[in-house]
């Protein structure tokens, strides 16, 4: 087999179209993941990036969670989950922000990054930037140092890109 390439990842997500809502093209990222070969370039796109500059991953529910906690491990650190409302049984530092399609609001454990530790968030889609925003939010509030933000796909129409101006981030592949 052939060494894999952006286009390769980008060739093995399916679009559904009207999902979750009328109007909106759900990039699903399952065949991906079934591809042992194509979730590993990933992972290791991202970690090249990241080895030796941080303490943590952080990733955003859901879908950032199957690279978050992959990237952890292969990075050798901690990882942490920012959730929706409700979900973290904890105390916990919570924000609000506006989706492409309606509002919602995440949050962290209080005690899972401490002041100084150097943090990498990752997300599955760059789309209009505020839920990577949140997150970043939320990590400064506890003094993390947001090293870089991972994407494995950004939507560019949306205009997330612009949002995170100034920001070190990352992203695979583009639609």
């Amino acid at each position: 087999m052939g060494a894999l390439t952006p286009a390769a990842i980008k060739n093995s997500i399916r679009d559904i179209p009207d999902f979750p809502k009328k109007g909106i093209l759900f990039r699903d990222i399952t065949p991906l993941l079934l591809d042992k070969r194509k979730f590993q370039y990933c992972i290791n796109q991202f970690a090249d990036k990241a080895r030796g500059h941080v303490d943590l991953v952080v990733s955003i529910e859901s879908r950032g969670f199957i690279f978050g906690s992959a990237l952890a491990y292969a990075l050798g650190v901690g990882f942490v989950p920012i959730r929706k409302a409700g979900k973290l049984p904890h105390k916990t530092t919570s924000v609000s922000y506006d989706l492409e399609y309606g509002k919602a609001v995440i949050e962290i454990h209080d005690d899972a990054i401490q002041k100084g530790s150097r943090v990498v968030i990752i997300d599955d889609v760059l789309a209009t930037g505020g839920t990577m925003l949140a997150a970043v939010d939320l990590v400064r509030q506890f003094g993390g140092d947001v090293r870089g933000l991972y994407f494995l796909a950004e939507i560019v129409a949306l205009g997330g890109r612009k949002r995170l101006d100034g920001h070190d981030f990352h992203v695979l592949i583009s639609y």
